[in-house]
């Protein structure tokens, strides 16, 4: 059957502009990273891509390094592309990475010059694209000068490749220091993505979000609900060998009772909004104007819907912001 996209895509999800610039964004985008590539049924991933952009989701977020085997699910994509979506390209934000290990040698990740330009050209060529609407520095190279990498994300905007840049995983000071490159270059820098989520709150701490807001810039949220924590399942007990990313290792470093303490806690509060515990977990990290985007992961079009549905209620009351902090700590 031909897909024909819903007339009413736009009404159900708030849009954000990141800055002054061009760039906007869904307040949620689905992610490609676990659920999508070789080994998912085709027709599952279909159904969940094609049900998020009918209910607003037009940003997918992608890596060259993602799926089972690195880039299936670009080529999963690709299909889905090419079946489907093709006809509406201009109204979606394709994004895609490159600096964790893609292919043998020492030019298969991190961010030398040749390393992202020979990414960003395999990955169009996965994904039969002329270009993508943000670029990433999947993460920073600690063992060559950070200009190196702005100038190849500059280059490859020149050539028409990628319409913006983003970084990924760049801490505030290498933030900092690469707003500072593309200003120079007059580079169209929009977002970090980075790790963030209600347990973990490193983005706030370390004053990330904060300097992201001064420059005009965006964040976009990878990992919001802590790879399913933020989730009722984990109420009664978190298993010994739950796979936590690793920028979450540090919440379950006292071990999981008071992990499990807290998420109890949350769930009273999300109870009380008339919330899922992930609807609340998701609606948090919106509370900031600059947090463009927040990436949800699923292979089930329920649970998108269901995450989805936290777009309904982003306010918090006074109330439920100093208990939240409390239960926090």
């Amino acid at each position: 059957m031909t897909y024909s996209a819903a007339a009413t895509r736009y009404q159900d999800l708030p849009i954000r502009r990141v800055g002054r610039t061009g760039l906007q964004l869904p307040v949620v985008s689905l992610g490609l990273w676990r659920n999508f590539g070789d080994t998912a049924p085709l027709e599952q991933s279909r159904a969940v891509v094609l049900d998020a952009f009918d209910h607003g989701v037009f940003s997918f977020d992608l890596a060259n390094n993602y799926g089972p085997s690195k880039g299936s699910a670009e080529k999963t994509f690709a299909q889905i592309l090419k079946t489907d979506l093709k006809p509406y390209r201009d109204e979606l934000v394709i994004t895609t990475k490159a600096g964790y290990p893609a292919w043998p040698g020492p030019y298969g990740a991190f961010g030398s010059r040749k390393t992202l330009i020979s990414s960003l050209d395999r990955s169009l060529q996965r994904m039969n694209l002329d270009y993508v609407d943000i670029f990433y520095s999947h993460r920073p190279d600690p063992n060559i000068d950070l200009q190196e990498t702005a100038a190849a994300l500059d280059l490859l905007v020149r050539q028409g490749k990628a319409l913006y840049v983003g970084i990924s995983n760049y801490d505030r000071a290498q933030t900092e220091t690469m707003v500072g490159y593309f200003k120079a270059m007059h580079t169209p820098f929009t977002v970090n993505q980075v790790s963030y989520n209600l347990l973990n709150q490193q983005a706030v701490t370390s004053g990330l979000l904060d300097y992201l807001t001064q420059a005009q810039a965006g964040l976009v949220a990878y990992g919001p609900l802590a790879e399913g924590l933020l989730t009722q399942r984990y109420l009664a007990g978190i298993p010994a060998d739950f796979p936590i990313h690793r920028t979450n290792q540090a919440l379950l470093a006292a071990g999981a009772a008071p992990v499990v303490a807290r998420l109890n806690a949350l769930n009273q509060v999300a109870m009380q909004r008339g919330q899922t515990l992930a609807q609340m977990a998701l609606a948090w990290l919106l509370r900031s104007e600059t947090v463009t985007s927040v990436i949800i992961g699923t292979t089930s079009v329920a649970h998108l819907r269901a995450n989805l549905a936290a777009t309904q209620q982003l306010t918090f009351s006074a109330a439920e912001v100093t208990t939240i902090k409390q239960i926090l700590g």
